[in-house]
């Protein structure tokens, strides 16, 4: 094992596999040598394995070729291949041993990404097994010690790279040598008008984000004394959580006006924060002007043909400036950079563990990134870095990021360790360079084991098997896998594509209005799933008359995303037939597309336990999942549009919580197909009760039609677990029961309601006044709405589609207040409290615990039977 670390510039990513590759050749060696060098992202396999061909002055695909998802070049005398550490892993899965492979190189280790950290644990056992394998990891600023002591000392080699020098100015210098002022009004970055949040949480009143938290005593205790008063006094209003599109303006005017020649790269966050300083550069007299200045955006989704713009130099005269996140700090090299603005953040996903779930936020970058940065403006010559943020700042930087697998889900890293037969999910990861939290894998298998991809004791499942095979997220594998065996196959490969790349619906900042009323045709059946599908079946049918670029053009739809997702459906399709789930006949696998029933009940399947209540109010309706409390969608769901939607759950694909908890994308199911598709069923306290989800997920019924939906569900797993057992088996035999289950989903009246714990409303208003204190329990407890027990109580009762607790306070003579709550006619009285607050608190305590409280059976359901009894009209 050696261990790289070389300069930016200094070649080792295009010469070191070249130096290994003639050294074999030269010591007769070559036949048998087989390199492969994996990188973290697709873009830079296929640049880099052109270069290197190149080089070699031979066509790529000889001895130089690349393998990324969906693509590749490579022939018979390819001993040099360039791929992503995803495509190597997959060959794991069946080449244990690598077995002909004589090196592996793993370029960019510094960015820790979640797949690199991975195979570093496999190739670390694998070595013993191939003591004759070379290993090689490369990075431009790594941890070499940390590597290095993980593989029992292994060697390092240092490579100075040669870079021009570059002028590095932090804010207060920038403050201070272009006299620019910094304002509270002047730091509000301007997203247009429905990024209205944004601007509102930057405002200086307002509470501080974590980004200004982070760096609040290091901006405290800093000294800029050695300033002028105008630079100190505009570093006291200075505003972190900006990123400064005002200031970032200004500095491109100063250099197209005044700087020598020379390509300008401006790191951003992200996607928005890109697009939205582009739209306010491109009204600017000199920024957007195209005979002065070429503007260009660079993130991970952009089109090739973008890419190819983005290193060709401009015309004499024209000043090119990149708006780009963090892909080029490392993985892309535009040569012709001199000038770099730095905002310092970077978009990171974080994994809440305790609520299981992951945050997109911003977040300060590392000493090592602001280093590579830098290094970008000294590839041809001198160059300058703006900083934008003061250097206090950046001493308090982390030396290096947080490696992905301390900060993720780990679903599928968790199936991958059981598909290589690694032994204990637990224990393997304990073996990581840094072992994720314990919490962290445990919320991983417990997913696992309620999608059926484990069983009890942690091993896989047959389908668990099964979504090994497949190079996508464990719940997308399960959706594909149902799709196929109720022949309702091609919307749910669409559905599955779709949700593995980017969103195809674009929405223009300036055409928003416009772009959403295009999106709203392809809407109708309260699904942004099932709108996806319709997008792309009227794509299908432009293209034939080779109409698609202008379908897409027309509708605001990725043309990009479009292809991919075509693509992605043939890759789909063919590991279909690979495991015997479809044949060749695309007819059969396709009899039940027409079903939106059954689709919406397969995409249930997939996504469950994504799942939501709908409740509804008078003009609109809220959402709320069991872990979060409400939730929001984003505003180009189709479902946000919508006043009411007629299903009493969404199941959606992606939470992300921001500053609220967003859906991403979802489908409103009804209760017959959560019931039969959803997790599995236990039998409640009564014959009219069904429990999910341990018991956060609960039906009451008419007792035989509890009974009908669990022998058919029993039935249907029974059939599904067969069918997996033996794929090329006919289902034909299995008819009845599966037009049972269609007819049940496409006859549900939608009159579901979601009731949490054992809620006993009872009809005629009656007083509870308690006999002795409540327990302290219910008042401190957390549950449902957080640990608040007014705001608990109001939860459990709108999410059972009631209105809104009552309070009644009264003072009693010994200056104390006690308060009762009324509730679907029921008063309930609490305890005498210091103040009106505390007072209206507990009497809420006291009414969770009399409904959530033991009570006898026969009275139970005589309540309870009372309870679901909403106006006169019985649910079902």
């Amino acid at each position: 094992v050696v261990i790289i670390s070389g300069e930016t510039g200094c070649g080792k990513t295009t010469q070191i596999p070249q130096f290994i590759l003639e050294s074999e050749i030269e010591s007769v060696h070559g036949a048998a040598c087989n390199i492969i060098c994996t990188q973290p992202r697709r873009i830079s396999a296929m640049s880099v394995s052109e270069r290197v061909a190149s080089e070699r002055g031979e066509k790529l695909g000889e001895s130089v070729g690349y393998k990324v998802r969906l693509e590749g070049m490579k022939g018979r005398d390819t001993h040099l291949l360039f791929c992503t550490t995803g495509i190597l892993l997959r060959r794991l899965l069946y080449d244990r041993n690598l077995n002909g492979v004589t090196h592996v190189i793993v370029d960019e280790i510094h960015e820790r990404g979640m797949n690199e950290d991975f195979l570093l644990i496999v190739l670390k056992e694998l070595l013993p097994r191939r003591p004759e394998l070379k290993l090689i990891l490369m990075s431009a600023t790594l941890d070499a010690k940390l590597f290095s002591s993980y593989f029992n000392g292994a060697s390092i080699v240092n490579i100075s790279g040669f870079t021009h020098p570059v002028r590095t100015l932090f804010l207060e210098s920038i403050l201070e040598t272009t006299g620019y002022r910094l304002t509270p009004s002047n730091q509000i970055d301007d997203y247009g008008q429905e990024r209205l949040w944004k601007m509102n949480k930057q405002a200086p009143r307002k509470r501080k984000g974590q980004i200004a938290s982070a760096v609040e005593d290091a901006i405290r205790s800093a000294d800029f004394k050695d300033y002028s008063l105008q630079t100190q006094e505009s570093l006291s209003c200075w505003n972190p959580d900006c990123i400064g599109f005002n200031l970032i303006e200004y500095i491109l005017c100063n250099i197209c006006e005044d700087e020598r020649p020379g390509a300008v790269l401006v790191f951003m966050t992200g996607w928005d924060d890109i697009f939205s300083l582009k739209e306010k550069l491109q009204a600017h007299t000199v920024l957007g002007d195209p005979n002065r200045v070429l503007l260009l955006t660079c993130h991970g989704s952009m089109a090739s043909a973008e890419q190819e713009v983005m290193f060709e130099k401009p015309e004499d005269g024209v000043r090119k400036i990149v708006l780009a996140t963090n892909i080029a700090e490392t993985s892309i090299t535009i040569d012709d950079v001199v000038f770099v603005l730095d905002c310092g953040k970077a978009k990171e996903t974080s994994y809440d563990a305790l609520n299981n779930a992951p945050c997109l936020l911003p977040t300060w970058i590392s000493k090592a990134s602001a280093h590579q940065r830098r290094g970008r403006a000294g590839r041809v010559q001198p160059g300058v870095c703006y900083h934008l943020y003061p250097r206090c700042v950046y001493d308090g930087f982390a030396e290096y990021q947080l490696p992905e697998i301390l900060r993720t889900p780990l679903q599928s890293l968790c199936l991958q360790i059981k598909s290589l037969r690694l032994g204990s999910i637990s224990d393997f990861l304990s073996r990581a360079l840094q072992s994720p939290e314990i919490l962290t894998v445990q919320n991983a298998v417990e997913y696992l084991k309620i999608i059926g991809a484990l069983d009890g004791n942690e091993n896989l499942t047959i389908l668990g098997h099964y979504l090994t095979k497949f190079p996508m997220e464990p719940k997308l594998g399960k959706m594909l896998i149902l799709g196929a065996i109720l022949n309702c196959l091609d919307p749910i490969l669409t559905v599955v594509a779709g949700l593995s790349v980017r969103d195809p619906f674009l929405t223009p900042l300036d055409k928003k209005d416009l772009a959403e009323a295009a999106k709203s045709q392809f809407s109708g059946a309260y699904s942004d799933h099932l709108a996806l599908v319709r997008a792309y079946e009227g794509w299908k049918v432009a293209e034939i008359d080779l109409g698609g670029y202008e379908y897409c053009w027309k509708n605001f739809i990725s043309f990009q995303s479009m292809k991919a997702i075509d693509a992605l459906r043939r890759e789909f399709k063919g590991l279909l037939t690979d495991i015997g789930l479809v044949d060749s006949n695309t007819t059969s696998c396709n009899t039940w597309s027409y079903d939106v029933n059954l689709i919406r009940a397969v995409i249930c399947y997939g996504l469950y336990p994504g799942i939501c209540s709908v409740l509804h109010n008078e003009k609109s309706f809220t959402l709320k999942t069991m872990e979060d409390g409400q939730v929001l969608l984003y505003s180009n769901s189709v479902n946000a549009r919508e006043t009411k939607i007629p299903y009493p759950w969404l199941v959606f694909n992606e939470k992300i919580k921001v500053n609220s908890v967003f859906l991403r994308d979802s489908t409103a199911v009804s209760d017959s197909v959560v019931l039969l598709f959803g997790g599995s069923l236990s039998k409640g306290d009564a014959d009219n009760h069904i429990k999910m989800l341990g018991g956060y997920l609960e039906f009451f019924m008419e007792p035989t039609v509890a009974d009908m939906h669990q022998s058919i569900r029993r039935e249907l797993d029974g059939f599904i677990q067969t069918k997996l057992l033996s794929p090329t088996m006919s289902i034909h035999s299995y008819h009845n029961l599966l037009s049972a289950v269609r007819c049940l989903i496409s006859n549900d009246s939608c009159e579901g309601r979601f009731v949490f714990g054992r809620q006993v409303l009872k009809p005629s208003k009656i007083s509870v006044i308690p006999s002795h204190p409540a327990s302290l329990v219910s008042r401190t407890e957390s549950g449902p709405g957080g640990d608040n027990s007014k705001s608990q109580l109001q939860t459990l009762l709108t999410r059972a589609g009631y209105a809104a607790p009552i309070y009644k306070t009264k003072q009693l003579k010994n200056n104390q207040f006690r308060s009762s709550v009324e509730l679907n006619g029921v008063e309930i009285m609490g305890q005498p409290c210091n103040n009106k607050k505390s007072a209206e608190k507990d009497a809420a305590a006291e009414a969770l615990q009399w409904l959530t409280g033991k009570q006898a059976s026969r009275e139970y359901i005589d309540h309870m039977s009372m309870f679901l009894k909403k106006s006169k009209k019985d649910h079902n």
